[in-house]
């Protein structure tokens, strides 16, 4: 009899399905039978999380989801990869090999950290077709030509995919080159890469950690590229302007503690814009440096404006009702600034749950916008004339969390929560919905809006109001993916908290 309970232990501790087999074979009371079933359970999740290192991930909706990541042991291939490009190796898995530069010709990787600043570099001649967080314009639309619009069942030509550092920052392109910041172990690191070959150049790192249960470790900004600089925003505030050849500082500060602001619940989250001769961020600091700029060449500060906590929502230049303008969204609400020194010109309340203004108003004539929010809000057609701002229509037919919709022929295409839909920008009626892409990104190309979604899957999709009309979609990347993605030259970059990789999608 006790021989027969050791063999359910046992059975239970080497493979609990078949512990709980030879418990129920046993002659003893249903009661016990719950009872250890139960304990084999709790047994079984054990080994699970302590054996096999399953972890708990948290999608946008906040619901959890299992995974098998170790961090360490990424970190370790991170490293590695890093280590074999540096010795001029090409560790990039690619099914279909690209040709790389002679190693000579790259620029060494190196930790710029502690190298001396760096003399401004203007080079307005270089190519940038992606300086900015969602394109050119801010507003996730390619326009170099055409895509592929009959995509392989295989998915897109892969050139390379590697393992790259935690966060949910997107990629900049220009002069060839594709830059981030990434979370490695407790520094934030900004990083440069070749966009063809993908091999790292160079990266500057600092001590910054930033985690919380919901989205996880790491930096969640966009860096700005801008005549041959790199303006980088870490999600502890920490702001440094890089040499975009070399990774040496130019300048640096905590916007932060600058502002006497404490950090928002899911961190620093906008890009800085270039304006003129200033770079604007949003600290969401009291005493007038809710939104601060700083000049371009020495970080002196120029001008600070409001007094509303931040949101995460990255500042937009445009040319709007009738005038050169920001707009961009604070905690509460969303407003309209004076370039040249942050006068408030217009202002619209916009109040969501938890205070999560995390998406880009989207532009749909001289006087008009379109905003979406999730987290209890919905979407609006907002108006502005003469400095004063009214909703034309409001409901809840789109509700974007962390991303933003694209416009094209009247129509606007996002994700109402985790589900793909389409909505008419002149009366906000839903004109479709369809195509569970989880809480993931998009951008528009053509008459065809690419999906990245939650899972990593890229998908193409009809940007039409008839249907949801989707072409292709394959496997990309693997892991939780809220990462942006950038296109440039004909080329898709994807990234996510684990993996990046570069695609052809030129015909």
């Amino acid at each position: 009899m006790l021989q027969s309970w050791f063999a359910v232990a046992g059975g239970a501790l080497a493979f609990p399905p078949l512990g709980a087999v030879l418990l129920w074979m046993k002659r003893t009371g249903i009661k016990t039978k719950i009872l250890g079933t139960l304990l084999i359970l709790v047994v079984g999740v054990a080994e699970l999380f302590l054996v096999y290192g399953m972890r708990v991930e948290l999608n946008g909706a906040g619901h959890p989801r299992f995974t098998f990541r170790d961090p360490k042991r990424h970190m370790e291939e991170l490293e590695r990869s890093r280590s074999e490009q540096s010795a001029g190796t090409v560790p990039a898995e690619s099914p279909e090999p690209v040709a790389a530069e002679p190693v000579a010709a790259v620029v060494p990787v190196s930790n710029a950290a502690s190298a001396p600043a760096a003399e401004p570099v203007k080079e307005t001649a270089v190519s940038a077709p992606w300086p900015f967080f969602r394109g050119p314009k801010g507003d996730g639309v390619y326009r170099q030509g055409p895509i592929l619009t009959k995509w392989p069942s295989s998915g897109l030509q892969r050139l390379y995919k590697q393992p790259i550092g935690g966060g949910y920052a997107s990629f900049v392109i220009a002069g060839g080159r594709a830059f981030t910041i990434e979370q490695r172990r407790d520094k934030e690191f900004v990083a440069a890469y070749d966009l063809k070959t993908g091999r790292e150049l160079w990266t500057h790192s600092y001590a910054a950690f930033f985690s919380e249960s919901m989205g996880g470790d790491g930096p969640r900004a966009t860096p700005t590229w801008h005549q041959g600089r790199v303006y980088s925003l870490g999600a502890t505030g920490e702001m440094r302007v890089l040499d975009d050849k070399t990774g040496k500082v130019i300048w640096s500060k905590n916007i932060l503690k600058e502002a006497g602001a404490e950090n928002i619940m899911w961190a620093m989250s906008a890009s800085p814009l270039i304006v003129d001769n200033t770079v604007v961020v949003q600290p969401g600091g009291p005493s007038s440096s809710s939104v601060v700029a700083y000049d371009l060449e020495t970080g002196k500060k120029v001008w600070g404006s409001l007094n509303d906590g931040a949101s995460y929502t990255t500042p937009m230049l445009v040319d709007f009702d009738g005038k050169r303008q920001i707009i961009t969204a604070t905690a509460s609400r969303l407003v309209g600034l004076e370039p040249s020194n942050g006068k408030l010109l217009w202002e619209h309340p916009w109040v969501t749950q938890y205070d999560v203004n995390a998406t880009q108003p989207i532009l749909v004539d001289a006087n008009r916008f379109v905003m979406s929010s999730g987290y209890g809000h919905g979407a609006a057609l907002i108006e502005v004339k003469d400095n004063k701002a009214k909703a034309i229509w409001e409901n809840t037919r789109l509700k974007t969390r962390f991303n933003t919709g694209v416009l094209h022929n009247g129509y606007v295409f996002g994700l109402d929560e985790s589900i793909l839909a389409c909505i008419r920008v002149s009366d906000g009626n839903q004109m479709w919905k369809g195509g569970r892409y989880g809480y993931g990104q998009l951008l528009l190309a053509g008459d065809h809006i690419i999906v990245l979604a939650e899972s990593g899957e890229l998908a193409l999709v009809k940007a039409t109001p008839e249907k949801h009309d989707e072409i292709a979609k394959f496997d990309a990347i693997e892991g939780k993916t809220w990462n942006v993605p950038a296109m440039a030259d004909g080329y898709l970059l994807v990234r996510n908290l684990a993996e990046m990789a570069l695609f052809r999608i030129a015909p």
